[in-house]
């Protein structure tokens, strides 16, 4: 006999080899005809999975959230069928869930184009209406070869070889079409349901192995309910109106140049917006006792070996001089991914005292990390950008404090900056590859959950995902449109303040060493700067807008008085630029809307004639008309930074 454990705690006993269906059968009729899968200790099987040993067991349901995962791995299969069935010869590679979705990776002469996908989703609704079961038969390596073999499947073939000897090979079939697969799938196609939709096409090697066959791969969308899919395909629409890299060429803030890969051409508008967002920020952390530094952007590998970055980041860090060739160069030299080595000289620089601690030390640092050319994307993914990194140094008793510091601080920021909505953390322990002792991660990830107890955010537990030197809390934010951004970060570092001998000598007179704590806010400023971009639609706050207000003429005849209204913007330190070209106001009002600008002060003979402008707000159909001095005083208040 086993014992199943029910998410309830409630246990029931069966003979060996009972089914997940069966166990649902016995609880309730109604259970079994909901069910889908089983999850068993934390692993998904088919509901025909013969259940040979204790365990606990819960019925996956559509509504549940791990369903999904279910329902794009069979989707994948069916399109995978269909596109057997309307193109004969086609070979089936790697066809793997994602999030949000689905893809499928073929094999043929001429590449699938868009045009394809329509046939192919009308083709995968007959499948699914067709309700075959999925079954899952087990084979032996030499009649798997074989079969594909024959087939012309080289490409499965070719991944069954490659599998481990001891490796069970599971084939799963619905009706008469068959694929190599671990599973588990749902009970039938019909399972799957209508919720679901073939996105586009893509160029993908084989392997990702550049000297291998170009495949041709199909991505797709699957949700639960037609509901849910609705809302993605919202999300995509409202995604695309409000991607960055359009809005930053409509809005003239930079672009991106082949001769510069991943590295950011400021415009002066763009460039506006960034320097106010690091002021913000500067004011920010000088009203929390932080100190500013800057370290150099170039150090000797001995700085890099000591940290441990050699050996765990190298493979993302730009190495000059690696041959060690140069008469002075016995040392190959890294553009800094990060600035915590650099940090840690300084606190080296002269001996510390434990009055002086805590030292929080800010460097909006520049870092240069390598990313492929297939990873880059627009601001959100650069080569080289600024971090606003901080790095506090402090005894065990101030550990906790300082890290509740950090999170106050952070929340402030994603106040003023207007994501502060839904704030999830993520806690990320130890991974395997890591560098220090037990004793240590047990001691900061310990510190860590003190700090979630006690701050009373929500978060969520990231096993295994901390960083190599250190466990982590990961700030999850969520834009207007839903997405979710990581953007901040604490890491309590008890590994390098030893791995590059830094100490401070404690009230009994001895030396000791402090605790390291790394902490970003925006963490990537150029990759933030495209989250805000994006949250906002472009329609940025005031305080931040590079363009603050246009002062725009109806008429040829009130030039000089819209220079005088232009001076006095700019008198106030507003951002005010003038348009007195010869067009209508509906046609420059729309040009500079579509740019986003806030405010529009609009001047006609009356405005003149009264020393007053008529207010109009970027999204507003209508003019407030206000005394010109009013009017500026009121922009002028609404300009100011939240700090």
């Amino acid at each position: 006999m086993i014992t199943i454990t029910l998410p309830d705690g409630n246990t029931l006993e069966f003979n060996a080899g009972i089914t997940g269906l069966e166990v649902a059968e016995s609880i309730a009729k109604s259970m079994a005809k909901a069910a889908i899968a089983v999850d068993l200790d934390n692993h998904l099987h088919d509901l025909s999975f013969g259940i040979e040993k204790n365990c606990t067991m819960k019925i996956i349901k559509r509504e549940d959230d791990r369903a999904l995962e279910l329902i794009r791995h069979d989707a994948a299969h069916v399109m995978a069928e269909a596109v057997q069935e309307l193109f004969p010869g086609t070979q089936v590679t790697i066809g793997p869930a994602i999030e949000n979705g689905f893809y499928y990776d073929f094999y043929r002469k001429e590449p699938f184009s868009a045009e394809d996908l329509p046939k192919i989703e009308k083709k995968m609704h007959q499948i699914i209406e067709q309700n075959q079961p999925f079954t899952r038969e087990i084979w032996s390596r030499e009649e798997a070869i074989e079969f594909f073999k024959n087939k012309g499947e080289h490409f499965k073939v070719e991944l069954i070889e490659d599998l481990p000897e001891d490796e069970t090979i599971t084939i799963y079939k619905q009706g008469e079409w068959l694929d190599l697969c671990r599973g588990p799938h749902m009970p039938s196609t019909r399972s799957i349901g209508t919720a679901f939709k073939l996105m586009k096409v893509a160029g993908a090697y084989w392997r990702g192995d550049s000297n291998k066959p170009m495949l041709s791969r199909i991505y797709g969308t699957a949700w639960r309910t037609q509901e849910e899919l609705n809302a993605h395909l919202h999300q995509l629409e409202e995604a695309e109106k409000r991607d960055h890299r359009k809005l930053g060429k409509e809005m003239e803030l930079f672009h991106f140049q082949d001769e510069a890969p991943g590295q950011v051409f400021w415009h002066h508008k763009g460039w506006t917006m960034y320097t106010e967002l690091l002021a913000y920020m500067r004011q920010k952390v000088r009203n929390h006792n932080y100190i500013e530094v800057n370290t150099p952007q170039m150090l000797d590998s001995r700085f890099w070996r000591a940290s441990g970055h050699w050996e765990k980041y190298r493979e993302n860090m730009f190495i000059i001089n690696e041959d060690g060739q140069g008469e002075k160069d016995k040392n190959p030299y890294a553009l800094k991914p990060m600035s915590c080595p650099g940090n840690a000289q300084l606190y080296n620089f002269g001996v510390k005292s434990y009055r002086e601690l805590p030292i929080r030390m800010a460097e909006f640092g520049r870092v240069f990390r390598q990313e492929a050319s297939g990873a880059r994307h627009g601001l959100m993914r650069v080569q080289a950008f600024t971090q606003d990194d901080a790095h506090i140094f402090c005894t065990d008793k101030q550990l906790e404090d300082e890290v509740i510091a950090m999170c106050d601080l952070i929340r402030e920021v994603y106040t003023d900056l207007g994501m502060a909505k839904n704030i999830v953390i993520n806690f990320s322990t130890r991974p395997k590859e890591r560098i220090g002792s037990d004793e240590d991660w047990d001691r900061a990830e310990e510190a860590l959950q003190k700090v979630l107890e006690r701050i009373g955010m929500k978060w969520v537990l990231n096993a295994g995902d901390g960083a190599f030197y250190a466990p982590k809390l990961d700030f999850i934010l969520t834009d207007a449109i839903g997405r979710e951004w990581q953007c901040g970060t604490i890491q309590v570092d008890m590994n390098m303040p030893t791995r590059l001998e830094m100490s401070y000598i404690g009230e009994d007179g001895q030396r000791h060493t402090p605790h390291m704590i790394h902490r970003a806010i925006l963490g990537s400023v150029e990759r933030f700067i495209g989250v805000l971009i994006e949250h906002y639609a472009g329609k940025l706050p005031l305080w931040l807008a590079p363009v603050q207000v246009v002062v725009a003429t109806i008429t040829g005849d009130t030039e000089s008085y819209a220079n005088k209204v232009k001076d006095a913007l700019i008198k106030v330190g507003i951002r005010a630029e003038l348009d007195i070209r010869n067009e209508k106001i509906g046609y420059k009002v729309r040009e500079h809307s579509s740019k986003k600008v806030p405010v529009i002060f609009v001047l006609g003979k009356k405005e003149s004639s009264d020393n007053s402008v008529a207010i109009r707000r970027l999204g507003s159909r209508g003019n407030e008309t206000m005394n010109m001095k009013d009017a500026v005083a009121l922009v002028k208040n609404e300009t100011k930074p939240p700090l």
